[in-house]
């Protein structure tokens, strides 16, 4: 066996190759017993070595203990990991976490996007980047708002009795006392978030930028109020924004209702089919198609509206109209349907409002006035069958707008509201996109992006409520509140203005509204960071952000307006890169919800599975895709936690004892990261190296293009199958079956190589168990958090390569055979490897491995150029071009014997196939059976009748002491 030159390896490797690194039970070994006098290990501020309460060794504990993992984050936290460092020139890379909602618990979609941002951060933090992933909470306006409503409810209280100052006391109070819960959630995820730079939206100074914002935006004339259609929440008295409507499909009816002409005879009247009547008192026209006959005669009279003690209103024409719905007649409510509204508006028709805020009819409804419009609904509708003008109430589908928040049917309502203006912030967030200022990945949401902001309406931002950030505007007393107005940054200077325009005497009061979330949201990237003061070191350090990574659904509720909002406060695109995930589902793809029941907890989850265990099957998803989450996924990454837990086990148990420094220095002297060095390791070291080298360049790879679903199932592909299942195994033969030695030594220092790249780079993924395996090894001089990440392009030999896969084929192909022919585990076969003189050469070097893994008697090895004189009653193998191997038939089995058995099997196989046949035969059970019933019995005949043929051909090798069965060929 070919082993590595002393003169290639120098002690300068040691350090690169984690030298000194004795795990607690070796610490007594110290540099001046290994006499590595120009070893110089860089010197920390934290080892986790010193910290004996915080991590458990494989050697004394069997798996994993999940419960590890709040000790292990707090030590992180503690020694101040998940700040940025900036001992390294390097640009930062730069995280704003959206802000999940301080009424918040978490739920799988939290769970998401920490999993995906820390393994973001980590991976750049490993890569040398000063690194910032920066937390925070949301105020989120009308759902803490409604907590605390419900909250003081249950006390008997109402907010209209507190007043606003004592009722915003009480949910600042709830905030302090409930409003971290959230947090500590996240934290549980395993977030190596800055948790000192960590932001609430309505703390001081993100309030400063929230009104600086609104200033600014007021000056540029992007701000303005306006009476216009907006979409209202009774139950919370506020208006929302189109993106927290949600339309849900519901059984309805469309009812049909008699207009009578006015001035006309009694049969004289047009049908309209509305889904609302209850709307009907603010009817100001009815519509039909200019190119409709049945209607033209009316066209340019007035019809009545019923039940409004004969208000008449204009019969007009217009295209818009769609002849085919319903009657062909189409009434126009302006103040209550956004598409009747902005007819109104181009026909130039009145807009009448039939409704209170509360969602009860006012005045206009006459006599309908101050009941809910569900109670007016129905009332209404009998009303109109006792004189005649109901013709018919028939089911329908109906698209019904919800509060995303409350639940509740929203109204569309001409509400006066502040609005911003779009257009012009739309414009330069598309241009860029265009120009490549911002990358959306994937970029199919490109497309998305630009259709959203290409049609994209004024913004409402005020909301009636008294929980967020108070619109910053004054009004004067005694005049028109939309034309007289002060803008100022606080009441000091709101009143200095209006003293200064109106004269000392003047009385002023604010707005009572308070502004959208959305809109304090919008600035998250940059007001995290001390914008408008843009002299604050953080700012300038850290602005733009790297990287923003959400799920897709809030694409436009955030996203789009954080681009909108930075470019234009800021002059810059807030952000290189956006990563947008998908949602998650359940095992049958359905969304997740209360109602279907199933919704996955995940702190049920992790303290089930582990959170490296969900972090990972999270993780596997393909970006913008939905993913399906299962008990099944969750299970096999846990049972991979446990396998890389017995791997740091047996690499442990292996490597030398603590007084032999002869073998250490040995082990530590290798620099895989040198050609010549690797060329001299024997074929499964030189094989195992190569394929770890080419793995890191293809997960660096696969993690700079944000591919997360293929790091992980290439690092588990090659923790699994090479390293595990393939080198572990391998490395046995040196380390139980040899002399020791540098036979030994190389195995050690191959499998501390490997193990440790291999906790390198699944950190990211899973970073509890990878820090508590890493600092069980051998002396870590930092912790796995902040290491280096492993260096790219080392040398690979790809020869050595094909030659293993050779080797790893004869040995898969002699476990073929003896599991085809039921030889006991325990029980040694011989073998002739026939091969030729290269072939042989490197094969027969590697003899005690192939014993090993494939069960031989090692004394019964035997290599030759030509098949063996007993070939004829051989198993005959073909592991590959120039190599094939024959096993004598007489070691597997008892020839005599397993004739028996396969002629008793046969007899028994033969009438269970009989069987099926006769009733494919039978033409009553072919008239009779269900047609699924048939197809079973068939597809059952046709393995039966597979099955049969195998086995009366392998009885017929055996009898003829020839064999031939799948891979196994006649000699």
């Amino acid at each position: 066996m070919a082993l590595p030159n002393p003169s290639l390896l120098s002690s300068s490797s040691l350090y690169r190759l984690n030298p000194l690194l004795f795990s607690q039970r070796r610490r007594s070994i110290t540099l001046s017993s290994l006499h590595f006098t120009s070893l110089k290990p860089r010197l920390f501020t934290a080892s986790a070595s010193s910290e004996s309460d915080v991590f458990t060794s494989p050697e004394v504990s069997k798996s994993f203990d999940f419960t590890n993992e709040e000790r292990i984050y707090n030590w992180w936290e503690s020694q101040g990991y998940f700040k940025p460092n900036f001992d390294r020139e390097s640009d930062p890379f730069v995280v704003p976490m959206p802000p999940p909602n301080v009424t918040g618990s978490l739920h799988m979609g939290h769970a998401m996007f920490v999993t995906l941002e820390d393994i973001m951060v980590r991976y750049h933090r490993m890569k040398g980047k000063p690194t910032l992933w920066l937390p925070g909470t949301d105020h989120a306006g009308i759902a803490t708002q409604l907590v605390v409503e419900r909250m003081l409810a249950s006390e008997g209280i109402k907010r209209s009795e507190l007043g606003r100052d004592e009722f915003t006391k009480r949910v600042w109070e709830w905030k302090e006392k409930y409003g971290g819960t959230i947090t500590n959630q996240i934290k549980r995820l395993g977030a190596s978030c800055d948790w000192t730079k960590e932001r609430f939206t309505l703390d001081e100074q993100l309030s400063r930028a929230v009104i600086e914002a609104f200033i600014r935006l007021h000056e540029k004339d992007l701000i303005y109020q306006g009476s216009y259609m907006v979409n209202w929440s009774p139950n919370l008295q506020t208006a929302v924004s189109d993106l927290e409507v949600e339309y849900s499909e519901e059984p309805g009816f469309l009812y049909y209702i008699k207009y009578r002409v006015a001035g006309g005879s009694r049969s004289d009247f047009l049908t309209i089919a509305t889904t609302r009547p209850e709307t009907l008192f603010g009817d100001t026209a009815l519509a039909v198609h200019p190119e409709d006959e049945r209607y033209s005669k009316y066209v340019g009279m007035n019809a009545i509206v019923p039940q409004t003690y004969g208000r008449h209103i204009p019969i007009i024409s217009d295209k818009y109209v769609d002849k085919e719905f319903g009657t062909g007649v189409l009434k126009i409510s302006p103040g209550h349907d956004h598409n009747d509204y902005l007819l109104a508006r181009k026909l130039g028709l009145p807009i009448l409002n039939v409704m209170n805020k509360d969602g009860t009819l006012n005045d206009v409804a006459g006599l309908y006035s101050g009941l809910d419009r569900f109670e007016v609904r129905e009332k209404l509708w009998k009303d109109l069958e006792e004189i005649d003008l109901a013709v018919e109430k028939k089911p329908y589908t109906l698209r019904v707008p919800r509060s995303q928040r409350g639940g509740e049917i929203i109204e569309p309502l001409v509400s006066k509201q502040w609005f911003v203006t779009m257009e012009p912030l739309a414009e330069k967030a598309l241009k860029a996109v265009e120009k490549g200022e911002l990358n959306i990945m994937p970029d199919r949401f490109e497309k998305i992006y630009n259709h959203w902001l290409t049609n994209i309406k004024d913004w409402c931002i005020s909301r009636q409520l008294w929980w967020g950030h108070r619109i910053p505007v004054w009004y004067i007393v005694g005049k028109d509140c939309e034309e007289e107005y002060i803008v100022a940054r606080s009441s000091d200077e709101a009143i200095t203005k209006a003293r200064e325009k109106y004269g000392k005497n003047v009385e002023i009061y604010q707005d009572p509204d308070v502004l959208d979330t959305w809109f304090s949201s919008s600035l998250w990237p940059f007001s995290t960071l001390g914008w408008p003061d843009v002299s604050a070191e953080d700012f300038k350090r850290f602005y733009p952000t790297s990287m923003l990574e959400t799920g897709h659904d809030i694409l436009f509720f955030w996203v789009a307006r954080m681009v909108m909002m930075g470019i234009e406060l800021t002059g810059k695109v807030p952000f290189s890169n956006i990563y947008l995930h998908g949602l998650i589902r359940d095992s049958q793809g359905r969304k997740m919800s209360k109602t279907l029941g199933n919704v996955v907890d995940p702190i049920g989850t992790m303290q089930e599975f582990g959170t490296d265990a969900l972090r990972f099957t999270l993780a596997l998803g393909t970006a913008g895709q939905d993913l399906n989450l299962s008990t099944e996924r969750l299970t096999s990454n846990k049972a991979f936690t446990n396998k890389l837990w017995n791997a740091g086990k047996f690499v442990l148990q292996n490597l030398p004892k603590q007084n032999d420094t002869s073998a250490l220095s040995t082990m530590l002297v290798y620099e895989f990261n040198k050609d010549e060095c690797l060329l001299t390791l024997p074929l499964p070291e030189c094989w195992v190296v190569s394929k770890l080298h080419i793995l890191v360049d293809t997960v660096t790879t696969s993690y700079d293009k944000f591919f997360f679903g293929d790091v992980g199932r290439e690092i588990y592909d090659f923790f699994w199958s090479d390293f595990a299942d393939w080198y572990i195994e391998t490395s046995k033969a040196r380390l139980y079956n040899s002399d020791g030695g540098a036979v030994s030594s190389v195995a050690q220092a191959v499998l501390l190589y490997v193990f440790e790249n291999i906790l390198k780079m699944l950190h990211p993924f899973m970073p509890y168990v990878t820090e508590e395996l890493w600092q069980a090894l051998p002396n870590r001089t930092e912790a796995l958090i902040v290491s280096s990440w492993p260096q790219t392009s080392l040398p690979r030999h790809t020869n050595s390569i094909k030659r293993f896969e050779n080797f790893q084929a004869l040995t898969r192909a002699i476990r073929n055979a003896r599991a085809e022919y039921s030889v006991e585990p325990a029980k040694r076969i011989s073998a002739s490897i026939v091969a030729n003189s290269e072939v042989t050469q490197y094969i027969s070097k590697e003899k005690e491995v192939l014993a090993l893994l494939s069960r031989l008697d090692l004394q019964s090895i035997h290599f030759t150029d030509s098949p063996p004189n007993d070939a004829n009653q051989s198993v005959h193998l073909v592991a590959g071009e120039g190599l094939e191997a024959y096993l004598p038939l007489a070691d597997m089995v008892d020839i005599t014997a397993e004739v028996q058995r396969l002629s008793k099997r046969i007899n028994k196989m033969q009438k269970e196939y009989d069987g099926l046949v006769a009733r494919l035969s039978s033409p009553e059970f072919i008239e009779k059976a269900p047609r699924e019933i048939i197809d079973g019995i068939k597809e059952k005949a046709s393995e039966a009748e597979e099955k049969l043929t195998l086995t009366k051909n392998r009885l017929t090798f055996l009898e003829s002491t020839t064999v031939v069965a799948g891979s196994i060929h006649p000699a």
